[in-house]
């Protein structure tokens, strides 16, 4: 039967085949603008908040289904969000690359693309469309893939947040990564366990920008989380299950919500 995991991957690898048989497999990655160091906003912005955008998920179902990139990002930046994550997978999570489009159309602070990457044409699009940086996520990469995505990703000028969930995924983690991300929810299971980021973050290389990832639920969390190492906290259906996501993350850091 395989994980919930398993079958998202199986069907992006279909998706990113599909598109390339349509369209080719190589396209231009010089639009206008430049990438800015998404590292580099969670270290210098007082909050540290990766606001994330999405409508659904596999664990909770239908979270905003109608929610607009065009209302929401403006107003998380507005909110004093240091970053947002776009999820662009679809048919679990309801979201697309024209999100990202029109996120990078409004709003100035970096973009995290928030896919399931298996493909360097995955990067590519990323950069087409607006991003800033890409997630890895570990539980479906290989350190040989982790290390080749990264370096492609720095080819385009995008910074790489590399994403654990448990101790054993550590070892995938190659030195030229940006950032590295704690994921509190298991992605076999969806099962979250909001202690995970403070239970290893010591095991965590030392000289990178740390993530916590997942069930980050008030503002004492992240703060404790950012008193042991943390610099990023990126954080989505507590803010995206509230009719205005961006009066939600203003709540939150102000400890209302």
């Amino acid at each position: 039967m395989g994980t919930i995991l398993d079958k998202i991957v199986a069907n992006k690898r279909r998706e990113v085949d599909a598109r390339i048989a349509l369209l080719g497999d190589s396209f231009s990655t010089e639009p206008q603008r430049q990438p800015v160091s998404m590292s580099r906003a969670l270290l210098e912005n007082p909050t540290g908040i990766i606001a994330e955008f999405k409508r659904r998920s596999p664990s909770k179902g239908e979270i905003h289904p109608l929610a607009l990139p065009a209302e929401i990002i403006p107003a998380y930046q507005d909110a004093g969000a240091a970053a947002c994550s776009v999820l662009t997978d679809t048919v679990y999570f309801g979201g697309s690359l024209n999100d990202l489009a029109v996120a990078r159309s409004v709003a100035d602070i970096p973009l995290l693309r928030k896919d399931f990457i298996v493909s360097t044409y995955q990067i590519d699009e990323a950069r087409v469309y607006g991003a800033d940086a890409i997630l890895l996520i570990a539980a479906v990469l290989t350190r040989d893939e982790v290390e080749h995505f990264t370096r492609h990703a720095h080819k385009l000028g995008l910074e790489v947040l590399f994403e654990v969930h448990n101790v054993n995924e550590i070892e995938k983690f190659s030195p030229e990564i940006d950032m590295v991300g704690v994921n509190n929810r298991d992605l076999s299971t969806f099962v979250t366990d909001p202690g995970l980021s403070m239970q290893i973050v010591k095991m965590l290389p030392e000289n990178v920008v740390k993530v916590a990832e997942s069930g980050l639920t008030s503002i004492d969390e992240v703060e404790q989380l950012h008193q042991v190492g943390y610099s990023g906290f990126l954080i989505g259906e507590t803010f995206m299950r509230h009719d205005r996501p961006g009066d939600a993350l203003a709540k939150f850091l102000d400890g209302t919500l």
